[in-house]
């Protein structure tokens, strides 16, 4: 397989483009950093700002860790790469669960579905997520879940997951893995980590056979307005965690930039 280790910029990008081309590979690389990803399977994705409704894809048989900017494959709402000479393809679930949101128009330009331990794990139990954390907190009856339908490759799925993903911007499908969305790639990127963390303590909590502290409804109520309150919506959340995470990346490898 011909892996792309680094393409020269297309000069029919336009600068948002460019700019939303380095942060989702960006993202792709660092999935791959906390061991969030499964080998060339699961996908991120970013509506490419336009009239056109194009979106941003990974090449499918990539690594996480060798997508770069230049290797994403942008295609339209039916499927259909937009360059013509892309000797990639996409991974046909990857359009399915991604048009679903980008076809949408509203303000969640970014979808991430990827399968990371801790919350398949919590995505099989009845229970679901549990409000253990501070870090949980913010999920507080703000997280949809969505039952298993086998591999999704059918398009008339896509309305029963907007339908349950409603006006949340994280969920857990049942038996499978999550599904995060954000105005941005940071944000995204954020919850996507910190639903993973939660997850991650719950089972570790769960395994002692220990009687769990539950916080008070009115504190996980609490925790999770201050967290999607107007103030927090209006701001840039998961900015100032992006960039430090960015610099990190930055200084061990920045070849996800090409």
């Amino acid at each position: 397989m011909n892996v792309i280790r680094a393409v020269s910029r297309s000069p029919k990008w336009s600068a948002e483009e460019e700019k939303l081309r380095v942060e989702l590979a960006a993202a792709y690389r660092l999935t791959a950093k906390f061991g969030m990803d499964d080998l060339i399977y699961c996908h991120l994705s970013a509506r490419v700002p336009g009239p056109e409704m194009h979106f941003l894809l990974n090449p499918y048989g990539l690594l996480f860790s060798e997508v770069t900017a230049s290797s994403l494959i942008k295609v339209d709402q039916e499927g259909r790469m937009v360059d013509a000479k892309e000797k990639w393809v996409h991974n046909p679930t990857g359009f399915v669960l991604h048009s679903a949101i980008h076809a949408s128009g509203d303000d969640r330009v970014c979808v991430f579905h990827s399968h990371p331990i801790n919350a398949m794990a919590v995505a099989s139990l009845e229970c679901g997520l549990l409000p253990l954390t501070v870090w949980a907190q913010q999920f507080y009856k703000r997280i949809s879940y969505h039952p298993y339908e086998g591999p999704p490759v059918r398009l008339d799925e896509r309305d029963r997951l907007l339908a349950n993903l409603g006006s949340n911007q994280a969920m857990l499908m049942h038996n499978h893995g999550v599904f995060v969305t954000g105005r941005t790639v940071a944000e995204a990127f954020v919850l996507m980590y910190y639903l993973e963390k939660s997850c991650e303590v719950q089972i570790k909590a769960q395994c002692t056979g220990e009687k769990l502290i539950m916080p008070a409804t009115e504190v996980s109520e609490y925790s999770a307005r201050l967290r999607y309150s107007e103030e927090q919506l209006t701001a840039d959340p998961g900015a100032l965690e992006w960039q430090a995470l960015v610099r990190k990346l930055d200084s061990e490898d920045p070849s996800y930039k090409n």
